[in-house]
């Protein structure tokens, strides 16, 4: 398949359309090779100059969600991640849940007292096995072509630094590792500073092998706003009554009790939920959009 259409991406620059990148990001869902194919040809042959990265996605998901739903739930990951605003706070509770599924003990909020001042961090873990102690800043942001810039690592940096170098003599000081934590993508010279200067970035597809999207896979822990069967009032509400990944409602059905729903439409939520957590024990965590 070749295609010569030039489409918009969410950051509002021009690209050409790639039916090869689209098969390859369907079957890195989960899709089967024919079924990927037959989806890219179907959107290849039917595609208009100017049309929007959002426009592709949705056919895309459109399509797939009618061959396979725990596919098409997988494939829309980034976007449920985007659905899980409008305020930061449950990318904040998911984070959470996310680290705690990796052996983290986790608070989010806490003050800390640095040299200076004292700071709220969004999110602070320990792992005893470890011995470490990390604190982070998360940037949650509900626009795909949003990135995560210079100005914030710097001000990140500065945060970190004055906890950092709290005085040893006086107490213990609380963390030695930063994070800048985003559910979307950074700058490259956010990329390059933080490099530099030792702030540890993590983002949907950065670092490379250990994104979010990657953690997520290995992890088999997902927002509850991935899930096809649910409405978006339906997820709200979730969200709302504390629920926020997939492996919850797995581990006690009655976390759906909020919906009110038949058993039927619980069988069905709970078998897109199932099929979603199989399907990543045969997939790689790499990134599929």
């Amino acid at each position: 398949m070749t295609s010569s259409v030039v489409i918009v991406k969410a950051d509002g620059s021009s690209e050409l359309f790639d039916p090869e990148r689209l098969v390859s990001s369907l079957r890195r869902s989960g899709a089967g090779e024919h079924a990927a194919e037959r989806i890219a040809e179907t959107i290849t042959n039917t595609i208009a100059p100017g049309t929007s990265s959002k426009e592709v996605y949705t056919r895309a998901f459109a399509l797939l969600r009618k061959e396979a739903r725990p596919v098409a739930a997988r494939y829309a990951l980034r976007r449920a991640l985007l659905e899980l605003g409008p305020t930061g706070h449950p990318f904040e509770d998911f984070i959470s849940h996310l680290y705690r599924a990796e052996g983290w003990q986790v608070e989010t909020r806490k003050i800390i007292k640095g040299k200076c001042v004292s700071h709220e961090v969004d999110f602070y873990a320990s792992n005893r096995e470890r011995n470490t102690f990390i604190a982070a800043e998360l940037k949650y942001h509900n626009d795909p072509g949003y990135k995560t810039d210079l100005k914030v690592a710097l001000y990140v940096k500065s945060r970190f630094d004055d906890i950092f170098n709290c005085d040893s003599a006086v107490r213990l000081c609380p963390i030695d590792r930063g994070l800048l934590v985003t559910n979307t993508k950074f700058t490259s010279e956010a990329i390059a500073y933080a490099e530099c200067s030792g702030v540890e970035l993590l983002g949907w597809g950065y670092p490379a092998e250990n994104g979010l999207f990657a953690r997520m896979s290995r992890a088999h822990v997902y927002p509850i706003t991935t899930l096809t069967c649910l409405s978006n009032a339906e997820k709200r509400i979730l969200i709302e009554s504390g629920i926020i990944a997939v492996d919850e409602i797995i581990r006690d059905h009655r976390a759906l009790d909020p919906l009110r729903l038949t058993p039927e439409r619980v069988g069905k939520i709970l078998a897109e939920a199932e099929g979603l957590l199989e399907l990543s024990n045969g997939l790689h965590g790499t990134v599929p959009v």
